[in-house]
């Protein structure tokens, strides 16, 4: 095939030395091969100083690619917009989050009677950048703050709480809060969290796990905490809660590990505080439940609507319940919020954000103008302590050229009005959004974005595919300084909305996990083939992208069709299908994948684990592997296995398509600073460049 013109690099690429083991268990029957099985150890010396050569071998190959000084100051610039995060009001204060344009993490500020001030900077805490605020939450007064956060992406949140008006530390830290919810009661002395329980108690290889719902007074040691909830459940349990404005109702949520299946409690506080079943697991159902202002208990749920319908109960009858919105054919009903004596609901149709007004009887009323063809998030409403603007709603927005701005409905005028732009102003390329349909070769329409600089293929250019297809997680029109720069030095960007996401609902989450996960493969490859046929792009042109489950998705993609896409940027990814369950949060997934341990779902996973799918003489595409080594989700190893199974495998000419493996140290599998976003995307985006031709 014809290659795309390159400039000069590393003449030889020679590998590291990776000793295969003769290594082969009989697993339910199957032969299954591990001859990597030594790189899941990082303390071994045989890992250490494999890693070592790899990071040497790979910095020569990143350093010297042309573009990156160019492609790294427009990146830069793209995200020198800043960012700007939705209003939370508490007794007519506002918190909310913004990111000024030379900032390298989003500082916490407080308004009170119209005078801004920084209430919290994580890079005043740690100078270093390695410290992020993971979750925050002001008491229903505005008076104190309950924040959480966690060093070296390690996602370990440490619970604090401050005095708004001082910044006198009042409480904390408290360790295991990965990520808690925090529900104050009224007065602001008291609130309920979620925390796992001492390491010292529990099993060593479930010290990830029993998370219990406590509740916890300003001040006190954690060790007198009252244990609320979640003693006779399963230890992979994750907790969500909400307290009612006025005290009155704890709502708590349960699943366990990332199954989509809720179990609802609620408790009258002013009552016996017993938590009583509102809706149980075993009913296959997911649900978010919470008791609003008017007194009403209202439950979003796929219980008997898989596209989700609104229903309200009683809170002292909450097994009761009566449909207020019903199901849609067409659209997932995501979002509702209560906004003086209406219902403002958010759907997703095809991905697309869509805003609805309803009557307080769930009547549709009309479908509300938004500013274009994006993605809606953040809802948040005055509260019952805040006397102006009690009829606005505040919604962040974006889409895949704007970036993400604060903007406001009022139920009064009916307009939606931009409220708070982003800080930093920046030239933005004029490029065009297109949301095209094709099907899967079982005759599935699925649908994908495609970014471009004209809204038809004019000639066959460099093009970036990407999807996720898993856990129910959908990504719809978003702002992205990578995409954008992509796109704007010539190539086309394209976005495939697979299975195994929440795009269409839980039906279609669910054709695309377990025995069903090929058609998430299936439909990659026919989004390939579609850019192709249309005439965006060549095979020779086209490259890959995904991390975490999507990492998954562009190994399966990589193993199976490795003549159809030129390169691959394939990140903090799951490769051994074999073995995930016994790393890190891994045994958490099996309600997605299939577990090894069970003889019929361990032939699922063979089918398609790319680390077992490598084979010899197999001409593989370029491939460049990022992991980071503090990742608490998704342990390195995968990548680590992958990378030498494919390196000892792949029969094209490694100064032509290499394989190489990416790794960065004291950054996790989430949050991160400006400056490391940045570098990781220079060195993705210009190895995926050099690899299909395009000019940075």
């Amino acid at each position: 095939m014809t290659e795309p013109s390159r400039a000069a690099l590393p003449a030889t690429t020679d590998y590291p030395a990776a000793e295969r083991l003769d290594l082969v268990e009989d697993l339910h029957g199957h032969a299954v091969a591990d001859p990597y099985r030594w790189l899941e150890d990082p303390a071994d010396p045989r890992t250490a100083a494999w890693s070592a050569a790899q990071d040497d071998l790979t910095r020569s190959w990143l350093d010297a690619m042309p573009g990156r000084d160019s492609l790294g100051a427009r990146v830069s610039e793209l995200m020198r917009t800043g960012s700007v995060g939705v209003p939370v009001w508490r007794a007519g204060r506002a918190f909310y989050t913004r990111r000024d344009p030379d900032q390298d993490l989003p500082v916490l500020y407080v308004r009170v009677d119209g005078v801004e001030r920084v209430l919290l900077d994580p890079s005043a805490l740690d100078p270093t950048g390695r410290t992020t605020l993971d979750r925050w939450s002001p008491s229903r007064e505005g008076t104190r703050l309950a924040y959480q956060v966690s060093v070296g992406g390690d996602e370990h949140s440490l619970l604090h709480v401050v005095d708004v008006d001082s910044g006198e530390l009042l409480d904390g830290p408290i360790d295991r809060c990965r990520y808690s919810p925090v529900g104050w009661l009224p007065g602001g002395e008291e609130f309920f969290y979620v925390r796992r329980l001492d390491p010292a108690l529990v099993p060593e290889d479930e010290r990830q796990f029993h998370r219990r719902v406590w509740r916890h007074r300003v001040g006190t040691p954690a060790t007198t905490d009252l244990n609320v909830h979640g003693d006779d459940l399963d230890h992979t349990y994750y907790y969500g809660l909400s307290v009612s404005e006025d005290g009155r109702w704890l709502v708590v949520n349960g699943a366990p590990g990332t199954v989509r299946r809720d179990s609802v409690w609620i408790a009258d506080l002013r009552g016996t505080a017993e938590l009583r079943p509102v809706l149980s697991a075993d009913q296959g159902a997911q649900c978010s439940a919470w008791v609003e202002a008017d007194g009403r208990l209202y439950l979003l749920t796929s219980l008997d609507a898989p596209r989700f319908r609104l229903c309200a109960a009683d809170p002292t009858t909450p097994t009761e319940w009566t449909e207020l919105i019903a199901e849609d054919p067409d659209s997932v009903l995501d979002a509702a919020v209560p906004l003086d004596g209406s219902l403002v609901v958010v759907r997703t149709r095809h991905a697309v954000s869509e805003l609805h007004l309803h009557g307080a009887d769930g009547a549709h009323l009309r479908q509300v103008d938004l500013p274009g063809t994006g993605s809606l998030h953040g809802l948040s409403t005055a509260d019952e302590l805040t006397l102006a603007n009690r009829d606005v709603l505040w919604f962040g927005w974006s889409d895949f050229v704007t970036p993400t701005s604060v903007h406001r409905f009022s139920l009064s005028t009916g307009a939606v009005t931009l409220d708070t732009a982003p800080p930093g102003a920046v030239t933005l390329p004029d490029l065009s959004t297109t949301q095209i349909s094709y099907l899967s070769p079982d005759g599935t329409t699925v649908r994908m974005f495609v970014v471009s600089g004209s809204r038809h293929p004019d000639l066959p250019r460099p093009t970036l595919l990407t999807g996720y297809g898993g856990f129910a997680v959908g990504r719809g029109p978003g702002y992205s300084a990578t995409t954008l720069a992509w796109v704007e030095a010539g190539g086309v960007w394209a976005h495939a909305s697979l299975r195994g996401g929440d795009e269409e609902g839980e039906e279609w989450h669910e054709a695309g996990m377990r025995s069903r996960k090929q058609n998430v493969f299936d439909d990659f490859h026919a989004a390939a083939e579609r850019l192709i046929a249309d005439g965006w792009t060549t095979p020779q042109q086209l490259s890959i992208t995904g991390g975490s489950n999507g990492g998954l998705l562009v190994g399966a993609a990589l193993t199976q069709r490795p003549e159809l896409y030129a390169a691959v940027v394939c990140s903090a990814p799951l490769l051994d299908m074999v073995r995930y369950e016994n790393f890190l949060l891994g045994r958490l997934w099996a309600e997605e994948y299939g577990s090894a341990a069970v003889p019929e779902e361990l032939g699922w996973l063979l089918a398609y684990s790319p680390y077992h799918r490598v084979r010899p003489g197999v001409e593989y595409p370029s491939v460049l592997f990022t992991v980071f080594e503090s990742d608490s989700r998704v342990d390195p190893n995968h990548a680590r296995k992958t990378c030498a199974a494919l390196q000892h495998a792949t029969a094209s000419d490694p100064t032509k398509h290499p394989v190489l493996i990416r790794r960065e140290t004291e950054v996790g599998h989430a949050g991160r600073s400006v400056s490391r976003t940045v570098g990781l995307a220079v060195d993705q985006l210009t190895f995926l460049a050099w690899a299909t031709g395009l000019e940075l």
